[in-house]
């Protein structure tokens, strides 16, 4: 049987001495192993663990609901925000509502390129939005995610050295297994019908795009939310307010 991992995260009641000791001997007498250790945020801790018997996992859920000073939260397969949530040692906020969406802030460059880069290394059709105001640095993000994932990007519009916008693109390009990279504001208002049918042309291809500015490219296309299997806001705090109303044609020549 494959060896398979899982993630355990627990939360620390009382972090006396010993305590991950305790919790490190029982995994060792299970034969389960510790591939990743952190700290997730303040009390809690988050571990990638492996084993090729998942009944060891239940056995070890049990014995350790039994242990004081912890509680376990979470015993489960690994998703991408788990094994981030451990690489990092901070958790990755989503939409309390619509829950395929990830926001991040400028000091979580960092986190957001690993993150976009483990994305982009999955096989097959995706698209992802990113949201957030000029030069808070979404397409360098998208270009270092691209470059983690060991990926060529391909610009199809863009405003980050001058506005682009492409009506082809070369054989080499046109590969699926390339990053497609689209501003959603440049390809729909400044748009031009060789760049549309470029466009829809991507967006028939079982290939990773990326789309900037992802509610301008709805509410100016034919497309709709659905497209998106998850969508991305960067902001530089917190509290920043995501709005296009300066987002006009006269001023599509900013770097957006």
């Amino acid at each position: 049987m494959e060896p398979k991992q899982w993630y355990m995260e627990y939360k620390i009641h009382k972090n006396r001495p010993g305590l991950l000791g305790d919790i490190a001997s029982l995994l060792g007498m299970l034969e389960v192993n510790i591939l990743t250790i952190n700290g997730v945020e303040d009390r809690t801790r988050g571990m990638l663990l492996q084993t090729d018997d998942e009944e060891k996992i239940e056995l070890l859920g049990k014995m350790l609901r039994k242990v004081e000073n912890i509680t376990i939260n979470t015993l489960r397969p690994p998703r991408l925000t788990d094994i981030l949530a451990v690489r990092h040692g901070r958790y990755i906020e989503r939409d309390s509502d619509d829950k395929k969406t990830f926001r991040f802030t400028r000091d979580e460059l960092g986190l957001l390129v690993d993150f976009l880069g483990e994305l982009f290394k999955r096989e097959g059709n995706q698209t992802i939005g990113l949201r957030g105001m000029p030069r808070v640095g979404k397409t360098e993000s998208i270009i270092a995610g691209s470059v983690c994932s060991n990926k060529r990007w391909a610009f199809v519009s863009s405003t980050l050295l001058r506005q682009t916008v492409r009506s082809q693109l070369s054989e080499e390009e046109m590969n699926p297994n390339n990053v497609f990279i689209i501003d959603g504001i440049v390809s729909t208002i400044r748009s031009n019908e060789k760049h549309y049918a470029l466009i829809q042309e991507i967006m028939a291809m079982p290939s990773t795009k990326v789309i900037e500015h992802p509610d301008i490219f709805v509410r100016e296309s034919q497309f709709d939310y659905d497209i998106f299997d998850c969508i991305v806001e960067l902001r530089n705090s917190p509290d920043e307010e995501i709005t296009y109303e300066t987002f006009t044609t006269a001023g599509l020549n900013d770097d957006f």
